[in-house]
């Protein structure tokens, strides 16, 4: 079984190949693309470990050049300093403007991958071949890019398309259960912004999606990809429809920055999730039962919905004034209004702020 959807951005359209041992074949398929003459597969260093060799085996067996170029692993390596370090290797290597990266692991590696490329030579193709389920479900589509500063989290970045996806579904049974589950947040994510079917389907096929039965995740990833290629058609640069994007992420990138990233991105989306709907509820946007139903989704795939008390409340209220979503002071909160439909506001007070962060 597999599964193709296209992203339509015009010239810059591209497809998302889905299915299983998908990485074996990937020389081939770039091969029939013709994108680029070399290639530089850029990874971390656990990464590279599990599926480096597969895929540069499967790009030598299609005859074509390749070079495996890999980092630490993990959010401490999101920044401008690994950046620098990697177009360094390529310029060192005689990478070229005919030449393409790939990006072959999670979403640090994907948002690191496709700010490189963005940048290194004022662009060069690059494609994604996402290894974790938010990787695969969020962060490999629609282009957006960028690394970490101590003031925020992906606060310098590009929006920058791949020529292409590839999203083997093999790589989930790898990945740490953690990693799953923060994978399963952005799943969640989609069906309370846009999509109330997929939201009850996610319902009553729990044990199907935990247990990663092929066919079930091959149909989850496969319409996250849809409502992300979706919107970004219609939004490609965050201009409007594309913040709802963002539901669960204001507050959980402050938490996770609060953490000293040492949360991961997904878990944190969770309780950033719970407390929009909370805010929601709090702003006569939402029912409470429907709160409810959300919160306890969230808890019923195994996230916690609650900061952890040893987060310090006021740094957390400080990293939401530094979020990119930030205009002109006021901070934009994504809020449900039903399930499979939100609404963008800024009206949003400081004491209800600071309720949902203290009944955490």
């Amino acid at each position: 079984m597999s599964t193709v959807v296209n992203v339509g951005l015009g010239e810059r359209s591209y497809p998302i190949l889905i299915k299983k041992n998908l990485i074996a074949g990937i020389g081939l398929d770039l091969q029939q693309r013709n994108i680029a003459k070399r290639y530089g597969v850029i990874s971390d260093d656990y990464v590279a470990e599990l599926y480096g060799d597969k895929l540069m085996a499967s790009l030598r067996q299609a005859g074509i050049e390749a070079e495996l170029i890999t980092f630490p692993r993990g959010e401490a390596s999101k920044h401008l300093e690994t950046i620098a370090a990697l177009a360094s290797t390529l310029a060192n290597r005689g990478f070229d403007r005919k030449d393409c990266l790939i990006a072959l692991g999670g979403g640090v590696t994907g948002d690191i991958t496709g700010f490189l490329a963005g940048i290194y030579m004022r662009g060069i193709p690059f494609v994604q071949v996402p290894t974790t389920l938010l990787a695969q479900v969020d962060s490999s589509v629609g282009g957006k890019t960028g690394v970490d500063i101590p003031q925020g989290k992906n606060l310098v970045g590009v929006f920058y398309q791949p020529k292409a996806v590839y999203i083997d579904i093999d790589v989930l049974q790898t990945l740490p259960h953690a990693e799953l589950q923060g994978g399963l947040a952005e799943v969640i994510k989609y069906g309370v912004i846009v999509d109330k079917e997929f939201f009850e389907y996610i319902e009553k096929n729990r044990q199907d999606i935990l247990s990663l039965k092929d066919d079930v995740i091959i149909k989850v990833v496969a319409r996250c990809c849809e409502l992300k290629a979706w919107v970004v058609e219609q939004d490609e640069c965050e201009g409007g429809l594309r913040r709802i994007l963002n539901f669960g992420h204001t507050i959980g990138h402050a938490v996770e920055a609060a953490s000293g990233f040492k949360l991961i991105h997904g878990l944190a989306v969770a309780i950033g999730m719970r407390t929009a709907a909370d805010l929601a509820v709090k702003g006569g946007h939402l029912t409470a039962e429907e709160s409810s139903r959300i919160s306890t989704l969230i808890q019923d795939y195994g996230m916690s919905v609650q900061v952890p008390p040893e987060y310090n409340r006021q740094k957390i209220k400080e990293y939401l004034q530094a979020d990119k979503k930030t205009v002109g002071g006021r901070v934009f909160f994504v809020l449900p209004t039903a399930i499979g439909a939100v609404t963008i506001t800024d009206q949003v007070g400081e004491k209800d702020i600071d309720s949902v962060l203290e009944n955490s």
